[in-house]
């Protein structure tokens, strides 16, 4: 079975950060976080993956050159020059993709969950595609995917055929495709895969299903959100240990109030637990970490430092007496993140 991860987005939210790193490639915990979207295409039995690229193209094809050597998988890059959306991205790729039934994963999610499952249903249904689904987030304004008591979907963002007695669900930016769904497509020009493809189907009578598959799902999109979902890993509310070698908790030592330190880190100050302090980061004598604190590889917190509820990126140096509280911290930049924002 072969996968798509859609990294050509421009990643505007996040800028600056997204001036460095495309989204799928942005460092979490001190790996890529297109890490975790292989390792859970993998496990759900992906032979192949195919990228496209438009932002900082390079960049990510690089990214995902080294990580997908690492776990195994061939992969196959197209270059967007100009971006086609979610639909024209994944049209992009009709040839690596058209054998067969495939999944697509949007490339700025954390969503580490067992999605066989999911392909086996999608395969015994003879369904055009089936959306990956999750209840609607508290507090959240995402657009609805509609299903009717079958499981079918009827209306997503409030375009498609309606019917009686829909519900609302969360559309996880999962799913699985038969190749057919290609003949939906327009030749040419961006369009989304969601709000054009998938009405377009629907209309004609094709049947769109959506599964629902529960486990920990955050949008790293934004500032607040990126850095809620780095507490949320470091207190534990995210099942990563069956990530293996792929969980960013693999390959330190744990120490008291769940702390996190590489082995390569040097600790001469104080960190406080919860706190993740990345490969060849240091922390000098007089520094106070934590809680909830990332420090990216090779990060500098020099002594007078005070840090909490705070994202350190690779190389970073943390200054004399400087004081972050609920920022990310790349280079020069201080990026609020907020967490009653997010």
């Amino acid at each position: 079975m072969k996968a798509m991860v859609l990294c050509a987005g421009l990643g505007t939210r996040l800028r600056p950060l997204t001036e460095r790193w495309p989204k799928p490639a942005l460092p979490l915990l001190g790996q890529p976080l297109l890490r975790y979207h292989l390792s859970v295409l993998k496990a759900a039995g992906v032979t192949a993956v195919g990228i496209n690229t438009h932002h900082l193209p390079d960049t990510m094809a690089e990214v995902a050159r080294a990580e997908c050597a690492r776990a195994g998988l061939p992969l196959h890059v197209v270059h967007e020059p100009v971006i086609q959306g979610t639909g024209g991205g994944i049209r992009g790729l009709r040839d690596f993709l058209s054998g067969d039934d495939f999944l697509v994963f949007n490339g700025d999610i954390l969503y580490p969950v067992d999605l066989r499952p999911v392909v086996a249903v999608h395969q015994a249904s003879g369904a055009l595609a089936t959306m990956v689904l999750q209840p609607m987030p508290a507090g959240e304004k995402y657009a609805a995917v509609e299903l009717d008591a079958a499981g079918r979907v009827r209306r997503i963002a409030g375009f498609g055929p309606g019917g009686e007695g829909l519900s609302p669900w969360h559309f996880t930016g999962v799913h699985v495709m038969s190749p057919r769904v290609f003949d939906f497509m327009s030749p040419e020009g961006a369009e989304d895969i969601n709000r054009d493809v998938y009405v377009r189907a629907m209309e004609a009578g094709e049947t769109v299903r959506g599964v629902r598959v529960d486990g920990y799902w955050s949008d790293l999109g934004t500032p607040s959100r990126y850095l809620a979902t780095v507490q949320d890993v470091l207190a534990g509310r995210v099942r990563l240990e069956w990530l293996g070698a792929d969980s960013p908790l693999a390959g330190t030592a744990r120490g008291a109030g769940g702390t996190w330190a590489h082995a390569t880190a040097r600790v001469d100050g104080t960190v406080e637990g919860p706190a993740y302090v990345g490969r060849g980061a240091t922390v000098a004598a007089g520094a106070a970490v934590g809680p909830g604190v990332s420090l990216g590889a090779g990060a500098q917190v020099a002594p007078g430092a005070r840090l909490q509820r705070a994202a350190v990126f690779e190389d970073t140096e943390v200054s004399p007496g400087e004081a972050l509280s609920e920022v990310l911290a790349w280079g020069a930049h201080r990026v609020a993140a907020p967490l009653n924002g997010r």
